[in-house]
């Protein structure tokens, strides 16, 4: 009878386990404009939504500063409904925009309030966001200020309109290309070949940005061509898809190395001191697509 009793809690436990591990996971992507969640992990987004995840993006501000001859309310509506489609592409559950202005962004108490209140809403296990070493002040201070989320989205007298973390996320860093105070460090790396289009796709809904704004500043306005369909390929041609040493390092220790000579695109994060700690097994867990 007690062996019987045993192997019955060992299944019933070995169950638990199973649907615990087969649970979808939260994200939650933190940028500081209304294009900057896709550009950093668009196709990730879409590849994790896919397969049943539940994935959030929001943006700080609402970009009402980022073109050369419109701004204000008029820009701020305009992204919001780029941002809305956008979603809708990649097939994510939401893309919030805060109304913050575009430019003026500080890591002031208030905006750290209205990130720690996203992320418990949500009940992120993972939390997306940009490092804060970047050329854009809303950029770094987006970092910032999702760091100083972290921790803190776990104790009850701070927001205490929203109820805790019960555990504190996973905090991840999105790529990026600057090298003090160090180089960006690729703990994780996804193969995204399979939602690359998707990406591209969603970029594209961000009209206003990737075919007027960025192009003026950049000074290449001029080489934007006309119509939907020579600007998406232009899109996808300007897009680097190019995988560093580092990256393809990092590829090969999750998917092996023949595997991942066969991948194209990736997209890559690093893991944030102040969340949680994960295992490999933790990481596989989270990110499916890296199961052995």
């Amino acid at each position: 009878m007690e062996k019987l009793l045993l192997l019955s809690f060992i299944v019933l436990l070995s169950s638990m386990l199973s649907q615990a591990q087969d649970k979808p996971a939260r994200f939650i992507v933190i940028g500081a404009h209304p294009d900057d969640c896709d550009i950093d992990a668009g196709a990730t987004a879409a590849l994790l939504a896919s397969m049943g995840h539940a994935v959030k993006f929001v943006s700080v501000t609402n970009g009402d500063a980022g073109h050369q001859s419109m701004g204000g309310g008029i820009l701020a509506k305009r992204r919001m409904e780029e941002a809305k489609e956008s979603a809708r592409r990649l097939g994510i559950a939401e893309y919030e925009v805060l109304d913050n202005h575009d430019g003026e962004l500080t890591p002031n108490l208030n905006v750290r309030l209205q990130i720690i209140r996203k992320i418990r809403e949500w009940d992120a296990d993972v939390v997306i966001a940009p490092r804060p070493n970047d050329y854009h002040p809303d950029h770094r201070y987006t970092g910032v200020l999702v760091q100083d989320a972290a921790y803190m989205v776990a104790v009850p007298n701070v927001a205490p309109d929203t109820p805790p973390l019960k555990k504190n996320p996973v905090f991840l860093y999105t790529h990026d290309i600057f090298k003090s105070p160090e180089p960006f460090r690729p703990d994780i790396a996804i193969g995204v070949d399979e939602t690359f289009e998707k990406k591209i796709n969603g970029l594209d809904a961000h009209v206003s940005q990737f075919y007027e704004w960025l192009p003026w500043i950049g000074g290449y306005l001029d080489e934007v061509p006309e119509g939907a369909e020579a600007r998406k390929k232009w899109l996808t041609e300007r897009w680097p898809a190019t995988i560093s040493p580092e990256t393809r390092k990092s590829l090969e220790k999750w998917y092996g190395p023949k595997k991942a000579a066969t991948i194209k695109v990736a997209e890559a994060f690093q893991i944030c001191e102040y969340g949680k700690q994960p295992t490999e097994e933790e990481i596989r867990m989270l990110f499916p697509m890296l199961k052995k």
